[in-house]
């Protein structure tokens, strides 16, 4: 009876092991996406507290620039922008904001000429997949903050298929002197 007993506690505690794996799927070699019905994991915006200010950084073959507002009425507000040989190629406003105990990012893509990529009541969401080892991963996208420097790694699908890892490396604009 305790040799059955021991493999049934040996296989529940295998299981609450493993599960935490079970919630998420790899897309690329640093971003996740939630597994079949597995729910995104407890989270507040205290939780990016840190990603309030601005960012500056490369990706895309250009720069590419985040301002996000410190948390306020539920929600923090970004705005990102990307700019290519001194033009703007493409802007994003993003929330990010707490539903059902976790948090969800949004966001808008726009033209030059502010129209709209998305249907006007459609949004790009991603969800919370984890809080570990000081990352904060969405579906799809993950940050990474060290002090002042932020690496932000999305997965960008492609045309036929596949997805690859796109890469934001960003540092922390400080305020001016006055």
């Amino acid at each position: 009876m305790i040799k059955v007993l021991t493999i049934i506690w040996t296989a529940l505690c295998s299981a609450f092991l493993v599960s935490p794996a079970l919630a998420q799927e790899k897309l690329t070699e640093r971003t996740f996406r939630l597994g079949p019905g597995a729910e995104s994991p407890p989270a507040t915006l205290a939780d990016m507290k840190w990603l309030a200010g601005h960012w500056v950084g490369q990706a895309l073959g250009g720069t590419t620039e985040e301002i996000w507002s410190p948390a306020k009425a539920g929600s923090m507000l970004g705005m990102y922008r990307l700019i290519v040989d001194g033009k703007p190629v493409f802007y994003e406003l993003l929330t990010i904001v707490e539903e059902n105990g976790s948090l969800v990012l949004r966001l808008k893509h726009f033209n030059p000429d502010l129209t709209g990529w998305e249907e006007k009541d459609k949004t790009v969401n991603f969800p919370l997949v984890a809080l570990r080892d000081g990352a904060v991963h969405f579906e799809g996208m993950s940050f990474h903050p060290q002090g002042a420097a932020l690496t932000v790694y999305l997965a960008i699908g492609q045309e036929g298929g596949g997805v690859y890892e796109e890469a934001f490396s960003y540092a922390r604009v400080l305020p001016e002197a006055k």
